[in-house]
């Protein structure tokens, strides 16, 4: 096991169940969250998975009230999912007591999510890509100021993250723990 997928499996397996709301984080809740958010509300939903709430918010409050990026949101309507609904909103202090897993989408919002999480939330910190090892890289890039291959790129990493947490997920309802392939 490397020393990523180690870290990662610390991280997920000091989540206490079960995991009832998820909240996904990124910088600015425009591209990379709510990404995140609708993919895993649409594995969720195929799986047939109910009872799980699922939402995004940012670390920074620049863009709140906005919906997602146009650009998010196009690319990610190519694949059958809906952003357009969604509007950016802040990571609140409630959010660690009122969610069970909160996701971040880099290590700088991880690090953001550490700075202001009460210290018996902390173990509801992980990082999307802790549910796929296989991932080529640790991290969701940010693709805001890139062009279309960065959004398609997050894409490819949320959904690859997105079903790894699915998997988690449908894991919790038997015995707790990471599935297998962690």
């Amino acid at each position: 096991m490397s020393t990523r997928q180690a870290s990662a499996k610390r991280r997920v397996d000091a989540v206490q169940a079960p995991v009832q709301r998820v909240l996904m984080v990124c910088m600015g809740n425009i591209c990379r969250s709510p990404t995140a958010e609708a993919v895993l509300r649409h594995r969720l939903q195929r799986a047939g998975l109910s009872g799980i709430e699922v939402d995004s918010a940012g670390t920074h409050a620049g863009h709140i009230g906005h919906q997602p990026d146009d650009r998010a949101i196009a690319h990610a309507g190519r694949r059958g999912y809906e952003l357009a609904h969604l509007r950016a909103r802040r990571v609140r202090g409630d959010d660690f007591e009122a969610f069970d897993l909160v996701v971040a989408m880099d290590d700088d919002n991880l690090e953001s999510l550490q700075q202001i999480c009460p210290p018996e939330a902390a173990h509801k910190l992980v990082l999307l890509l802790d549910f796929a090892p296989q991932a080529d890289q640790p991290q969701v890039p940010d693709p805001y100021y890139g062009g279309p291959a960065g959004f398609e790129r997050v894409l490819d990493l949320v959904e690859l993250g997105c079903d790894g947490l699915l998997q988690y997920l449908q894991s919790q309802q038997g015995r707790q723990g990471l599935p297998e392939a962690l």
